[in-house]
């Protein structure tokens, strides 16, 4: 009997291994879904461009140039700690993950304000 519930406590075990990372999947799913429908407006429905007419249009938003608050408390951080690469740089943000940033640095670097130094960025 104990070779038996010995037997099963390692099946179960070893089949919450393999579901752990499908859980953590799920859960990190559900928010990005309760992120997503916050962002939709309640007159909107699928499909339906913004705006008060049904006519679509094809006007893409600008993105700000100065690099924006995120470009900013980048900067910030990049002069705090010169040589700080993108991974560093995200972990202080709380950016997870951290592509976004990639493009706020490379905005930054166009900009002239930082400058890349080996795998990191120095404030110019």
């Amino acid at each position: 009997m104990a070779d038996f519930l010995a037997e099963k406590r390692a099946e179960i075990d070893n089949r919450l291994k393999e579901l752990r990372p499908l859980h953590e999947e799920f859960l990190r799913l559900e928010k990005a879904k309760a992120a997503l429908d916050g962002l939709d407006g309640p007159r909107r429905g699928p499909g339906r461009p913004r705006g008060s007419s049904g006519a679509t249009t094809t006007r893409r938003r600008r993105r700000r140039r100065s690099g924006g608050t995120r470009g900013d408390q980048a900067l910030q951080l990049v002069r705090q700690n010169p040589g700080a690469t993108v991974s560093e740089l995200a972990r202080m943000m709380n950016i997870d993950p951290p592509n976004y940033l990639y493009r706020v640095m490379a905005t930054l670097q166009q900009d002239g304000s930082v400058k890349k130094q080996g795998k990191g960025y120095v404030a110019t």
